[in-house]
């Protein structure tokens, strides 16, 4: 194919490739149709221009099929075929807004909804042109109530591609915003299908919970203060599972988006959320994981409960230590948070006992030596300063690190 001459006029100037669907923008340029809607999804002007003459190029400009050229293609490609040129097929036709309409207003039919879903599915997975102009019809304002429904009747058909259409469609717009920003109900129903045990159940539950962090990210404070314990025992149930990479992620980080607001803290730690991040932990997850678990923990450990569960596990205060300068420099800055929390709250002999003889203080150490953040060694210190009376007889503990530095 190298020994090929082709056209200079067959080859997209984005991608340098032929063009399989030539479309002519408003400045009289013609690019491969994919080339040229990714330049104007991606680029970051608010009024992108032309790649080529660099005028001013709208997003929602109209791009109209060069069919002329793409027969002169075609037929180049097929007199070329027996140089190892690839034919190229005849694209097919733009999704049509009204057909979407038309495959959202079947979600009502009970007989219709299931294939008007897979439908819907199939156009969503092809390409992103059919993804935006999904969106732009609206298919979340029927796909959230489709989820409620599923959820108030129990019924578990079609709900693996909804999710899936959900997902693969969502967008930040405004109209997404007011469908689910107070919709507490759409809430419930994503955490009773990540409770649901049916065919496929790992892949809808990673749904779920790809659909439901996006979701909580975009739901009000005062959704966010209502919160129910049974949402933090789903979420919780979830991450015990240990189902998969992408779920794991997304409970942790609904977790982490959630704590802060109203008394989340408290319903967090009363779903046992201390104890199965440890045990995940253990398992030795890969370090962006490892990175959340660290972050959600030193948030839970702000409380005196959570301090408290995290002490009923006998692993927890070795686990902590070991990760001390092993993982990152945020997981430094958490571990040494956690246990500046534990050893000022919650110093009694038998916690700084522990602290001793399972190496969290020889870490506290190492922190002051080693090339860290000054801020992390100035905690480490204060650490070690505040509970000297207990630890300055160890052989771990030069005297050095107790004096150099005064209080």
């Amino acid at each position: 194919m190298d020994e090929v001459q082709i056209p200079e006029y067959y080859l997209c100037p984005i991608s340098l490739q032929i063009m399989k669907d030539p479309v002519t923008t408003i400045t009289g340029i013609t690019y491969d149709r994919e080339s040229i809607e990714q330049w104007l999804r991606t680029t970051a002007k608010d009024t992108p221009t032309c790649p080529f003459t660099k005028q001013p190029l709208p997003r929602d400009a109209d791009l109209t099929p060069n069919h002329m050229l793409l027969r002169l293609i075609q037929a180049w490609c097929t007199a070329n075929a027996k140089n190892g040129i690839d034919p190229i097929p005849t694209p097919k036709p733009s999704l049509s807004k009204t057909y979407v309409l038309k495959l959202v207003k079947d979600l009502q039919v009970p007989y219709l909804c299931v294939q008007a879903l897979k439908k819907m599915e199939a156009l969503a997975t092809e390409n992103e042109r059919n993804r935006a102009c999904m969106m732009e019809a609206g298919v979340a304002k029927g796909l959230v109530p489709f989820v409620i429904r599923c959820f108030k009747e129990r019924m578990i058909k079609g709900i693996e591609e909804a999710l899936k259409i959900l997902d693969l469609t969502w967008n930040s717009s405004e109209e997404i915003k007011l469908l689910i920003k107070d919709n507490y109900d759409f809430i419930d129903s994503l955490i009773w299908v990540s409770g649901c045990n049916m065919d496929n159940h790992v892949v809808v539950k990673i749904q779920s919970m790809l659909v439901l962090k996006k979701t909580i990210e975009l739901a009000t404070t005062s959704l966010l203060e209502r919160l129910k314990p049974d949402f933090f025992r789903g979420i919780v149930r979830v991450l015990k599972e240990n189902i998969s990479q992408q779920a794991l992620k997304s409970a942790l980080l609904i977790l982490i988006e959630v704590c802060p607001w109203g008394r989340n803290r408290i319903k967090i730690v009363e779903a046992k959320a201390v104890f199965v991040l440890i045990e995940l932990e253990l398992e030795k997850p890969e370090k962006n994981i490892t990175e959340l678990i660290f972050n959600l923990l030193a948030q839970l450990c702000s409380c005196a409960d959570g301090r408290e569960q995290l002490l009923k596990h006998a692993g927890s205060i070795a686990m902590i230590s070991k990760r001390i300068l092993r993982v990152s420099p945020a997981t430094d800055d958490r571990a040494v948070h956690v246990l500046g929390l534990v050893s000022k709250f919650y110093a009694t002999n038998e916690v700084l006992v522990e602290m001793l003889s399972v190496g969290a203080v020889s870490k506290l150490c190492m922190v002051i030596q080693a090339d860290c953040a000054s801020y992390l060694k100035q905690k480490a210190r204060e650490i070690l300063r505040l509970r000297s009376n207990v630890w300055n007889n160890s052989p771990c503990i030069a005297v050095y690190l107790l004096t150099r530095y005064p209080r």
